[in-house]
């Protein structure tokens, strides 16, 4: 009796419960900080984080969080974002800048390719948890070294094909979602081209190498390089057919790495990584999938929503993430750690893309930016509409788009 009478007189806040920051995610990371997440709480006993899972889909993600926001009262602390809503929700006065609750640089550590996308204006909004970037996978038990051209991948391709190695000698992401925007931009900017610039120019899109870009997808599904099921398939089904064996090249994230590796596999072991093929004299590019966390301004407890976030960020989560799920490190001291190269082995091939990483626009439009590239490489993928002509129109629409919005250049 005593003792209880003890434990009802200590002070109230020994009976508070812990102050709680709750993390919006698309639900692969909510897995894959799972058990980060179980050990902060672990060892703080007046904080802790919850995480909300959300959809599988990252648009349907940021659908969730822009309907909270928009209703005035989200009940959530932090956002993980995709590198390319950042402008857009800093622009919407959503996000909380993180410079004043930050000593340093906060971006010193980082890897020259994922540090970009995080400040804008002048203002850090978001921290870096993990890179990803666009990557061409090839077979090492069917070539002693990749092609460096997309003359030289498609010759290679048609020689395995012809020679009944492989069923297909291509595959990628081609059905009308971001995933064909980002291979776009990698065999845009191998082509020489951009998408971005000035609003007058049609952000580049309306270029001969845009043309050119656009024309080279159609022709691998043409020629059956690439087969016609291209436009139906995103990562899931790239991966599929490369996996089991079917093809000889694959462009996909560094997630996928892993997934080679399991068993069931017909290509376990053999198969390495490199950035997408480029015209001679062109800089190949691997198209920056990173996502962070940023602070949401309607947070109640900004100051412990920081702590949650650099925990997140830090080198033990990212440890975490790179060892057991293979996500790729923003860390630069992580990728000369020896246990993660061990489990990793691609890790210094991951840096090397990184520093050819390409961001898509940075504009606050840059959705509507992307449906439209999308709708016009889907017409010239599938036939619908002269390669050229798509392009022509992608950016006729584009500058309307940046013209009704005020935006001058992204």
């Amino acid at each position: 009796m005593a003792g209880i009478l003890a434990l009802l007189a200590l002070p109230l806040a020994w009976a508070r419960p812990p102050l709680t920051i709750t993390v919006l995610m698309p639900a692969p990371f909510a897995e894959a900080t799972a058990e980060t997440v179980a050990a902060f709480n672990r060892d703080h006993r007046r904080l802790r984080i919850a995480v909300a899972r959300g959809p599988f889909e990252t648009e349907a993600v940021s659908d969730l969080a822009i309907s909270s926001l928009l209703l005035g009262d989200s009940p959530y602390d932090l956002l993980m974002m995709d590198v390319t809503w950042t402008a857009k929700y800093a622009a919407a006065g959503w996000l909380l800048p993180l410079d004043d609750w930050l000593d340093g640089d906060p971006l010193a550590g980082v890897v020259p390719g994922a540090r970009e996308g995080n400040r804008l204006d002048g203002q850090l909004w978001r921290l870096p948890m993990l890179a990803s970037m666009g990557l061409l996978y090839w077979r090492t038990d069917l070539m002693a070294a990749p092609p460096r051209t997309p003359a030289e991948l498609v010759d290679r391709s048609r020689e395995l094909q012809e020679q009944g190695l492989v069923r297909w000698g291509y595959v990628w992401q081609g059905r009308q979602y971001e995933g064909l925007s980002c291979v776009f931009l990698e065999v845009l900017r191998g082509f020489g081209g951009r998408w971005g610039g000035p609003a007058a120019s049609g952000i580049g899109l309306e270029s001969p190498q845009a043309a050119a870009a656009a024309s080279w997808l159609r022709q691998l599904v043409e020629t059956g390089v690439t087969p016609t099921s291209v436009a139906d398939f995103a990562e899931p089904e790239s991966l599929q057919a490369f996996a089991s064996g079917e093809a000889a090249f694959m462009r996909n994230w560094p997630y996928a790495w892993k997934e080679l590796q399991k068993p069931g596999s017909a290509v376990a072991g053999k198969v390495a990584i490199t950035t997408m093929v480029a015209e001679p004299g062109q800089s190949p590019a691997a198209t920056q999938g990173s996502w962070g966390l940023s602070v949401l301004r309607g947070s109640a407890h900004p100051a412990e929503a920081v702590a949650v976030l650099q925990a997140l960020t830090g080198e033990d989560s990212q440890r975490r993430l790179a060892r057991d799920w293979g996500y790729t490190p923003t860390l630069a001291s992580l990728f000369d750690d020896p246990e993660l190269r061990a489990a990793l082995p691609l890790l210094p091939a991951l840096r090397q893309a990184l520093e050819v990483a390409a961001l898509r626009p940075i504009t606050p439009v840059y959705a509507q930016l992307s449906d439209i590239l999308q709708r016009q490489l889907s017409d010239a993928i599938t036939g619908g509409l002269p390669p050229e002509a798509a392009m022509g129109r992608a950016g006729r629409s584009s500058r309307a788009v940046l013209d009704a919005s005020g935006v001058e250049e992204v």
